[in-house]
């Protein structure tokens, strides 16, 4: 049997984002995970921060390795309040969730919105 070493294989993230973002159905579908990915980059930074495994994650909030990757790719998967909550107990962390207020929605518009829906 040969013995098989591992190598990685080198990927520049920011290269191939560039690269990438010149397609325009790319960049299209990359703002539209915009969040998820700032979650994901939240949720590996505090898992870093503590030095914990995938596997110490999962152990910490009794399920699998697999479930815990699924948790952290971004756009895979639709986590629920009460998974993201045992995620970020396990990684020493509480969720705070926030509605911001987008340039999108102005008062007048807030107002009409409103009178359609009372009929």
């Amino acid at each position: 049997m040969t013995d098989i070493k591992y190598k990685p294989v080198s990927h520049d993230h920011e290269a191939f984002l560039k690269k990438a973002s010149k397609r325009k159905e790319f960049k299209k579908a990359y703002d539209d995970l915009e969040e998820e990915y700032r979650l994901t980059r939240e949720m590996l930074a505090a898992r870093s921060k503590f030095g914990l495994t995938q596997e110490a994650v999962a152990a910490l909030m009794g399920t699998t390795k697999s479930a815990v990757s699924r948790l952290e790719a971004a756009g895979k998967h639709a986590p629920s309040l009460t998974t993201l909550k045992k995620y970020a107990r396990a990684v020493g962390c509480r969720l705070e969730i926030k509605l911001v207020p987008t340039a999108r929605l102005s008062k007048g518009s807030a107002r009409a919105a409103k009178k359609q829906a009372a009929g």
